[in-house]
């Protein structure tokens, strides 16, 4: 089952209804613009982002439509003409669609998403495009470093209670999934998106009872195979025991015990020692679970330091991208009215045209990334990243999430060691000649008319 939002199109920000008026004022509405949305600049540290969001994307631009209490609260606030909201009531999006897919690997000024439809249209998704792929890539790009960090140790996404919204949460859980985490604890994402579902206790449920041991044994009655015992309600090491103990009870019985799991503490010292109690009471198989404020740095530290952890359960720092919470990414006019169109403003000149990126690579590598006018001959070795996902306001490309998580895996194993590293420099992408040329025939021809 695929998660489906309807969302109203009032998720807008109010200069996009005032620009839509004017547009219609001035007779331009019906014009035909093309907008790119791209990141200028990657956090420090990261090496690439991985897209995601584009199928949310693609929803909202299907199911646009303006009702008639959406109608009457913007005929209420004074600010629209009647002939607007005649034309708003009509609205459907009727443009074309470019994206890479879901799951690709991309760098600085490289257009995640192209945009061309009536410029009225084009202009209200603003903020919604900008919002979906915004938010889902920079969760993804996060867990992939996640990812990355735990070298093919399992991870489950623990992130709901403390994401910045319900459908936050659910939004984490797929893209997360997509990046290559193996489980969320989110039930609902689980039933949505098809991702499998993973869980524990709580500390709660180990108080509800007179002793550690006695929540333990009630428990795996409960769930006698495959249950995780948190063990750090009160003393860890105390607690691995009691654990270890149940594990071999429970074995004789025919279940199994799956991991402990260690949630605050000297996590390396902890997962060590409680390996060493595991292993001499002759439950080998049972495995260590860690979690708390764990991100990559933390995972790879942990590590790198030898902490015998099978698995991590990331949370708060995944759910909200605790160290690089938002990209640099904008929503640009690149061409109007068939006239390419830039920006000159300090620090984020734009780079105007229909583009697309061509991709090289060598024995499996990428080499680089060249940024390319679409009128441009293809690159000769290079594969085109952009390609045709809404035409006329039809989508003409369904994707499951398995497909995009799929391709996420094959795009990080495509990647140089550089860019893999948790403290990589990045990767700048080439221009062709055609996208140089037309920029500085642009800025001249801009500068020309506007600077005196």
């Amino acid at each position: 089952m695929r998660g489906r939002t309807t969302w109203s199109p009032l998720f807008v920000d109010l200069y996009e209804l005032t620009m839509a008026e004017s547009y219609l004022a001035e007779g331009l509405a019906e014009r035909q613009a093309t907008f790119q949305l791209t990141c200028r600049h990657l956090p420090r540290g990261w090496g690439y982002l991985l897209a995601a969001g584009l199928d949310d994307v693609l929803t909202f631009l299907e199911e646009l439509r303006f009702g008639e209490d959406e109608l009457a609260y913007l005929d209420s606030t004074g600010r629209f003409s009647d002939r607007l909201l005649e034309r708003l009531r009509a609205l459907r999006f009727t443009g074309d669609v470019r994206a890479v897919p879901e799951g690709t690997a991309m760098f600085p000024d490289e257009p995640f998403i192209e945009v061309t439809s009536r410029v009225l249209e084009a202009q209200l998704v603003e903020t919604a495009v900008l919002n979906h792929i915004h938010f889902q890539t920079v969760v993804a790009s996060k867990a992939a470093r996640c990812v990355e960090a735990a070298a093919g140790r399992r991870l489950v996404d623990f992130s709901l209670r403390r994401t910045h919204g319900l459908e936050a949460g659910l939004r984490v859980a797929r893209s997360s999934w997509l990046a290559g985490f193996d489980a969320t604890s989110n039930v609902l994402a689980g039933r949505l998106y098809g991702i499998p579902t993973a869980g524990t206790m709580a500390h709660s449920y180990v108080e509800c009872f007179a002793t550690e041991l006695e929540a333990f044994e009630a428990f795996v009655r409960s769930f006698p195979e495959g249950s995780t015992l948190l063990v750090d309600t009160y003393d860890s090491l105390a607690g691995a025991r009691r654990a270890a103990a149940v594990a071999t009870r429970l074995a004789e019985r025919g279940g199994r015990l799956a991991a402990i799991r260690l949630d605050s503490g000297d996590l390396l010292a902890l997962s060590v020692q409680c390996r060493a109690i595991l292993d001499e009471a002759g439950v080998q198989d049972v495995s260590i679970f860690a979690s708390g404020g764990l991100d990559e740095v933390e995972i790879a530290r942990l590590l790198t330091h030898g902490a015998p952890i099978d698995a991590f359960g990331v949370g708060s720092r995944l759910g909200v991208s605790a160290d690089a919470p938002y990209l640099d990414m904008a929503y640009k006019l690149v061409e109007f009215d068939g006239e390419p169109a830039l920006k000159l403003s300090t620090g984020k000149v734009t780079l105007p045209g229909r583009k697309q990126i061509w991709r090289e690579t060598e024995a499996g590598t990428l080499t680089r990334d060249v940024l390319a006018l679409e009128s441009e001959p293809a690159l000769a070795g290079g594969r085109p990243l952009l390609r045709p996902v809404m035409r006329g306001g039809v989508r003409v490309e369904h994707e499951s999430l398995g497909d995009a998580r799929e391709r996420a895996a094959r795009e990080r194993g495509a990647l140089p060691p550089d860019l893999l590293r948790l403290d990589s420099a990045g990767q700048a992408v080439a221009l062709s000649p055609g996208v140089v040329e037309l920029r500085d025939r642009t800025i001249a021809k801009a500068r020309s008319r506007n600077v005196s």
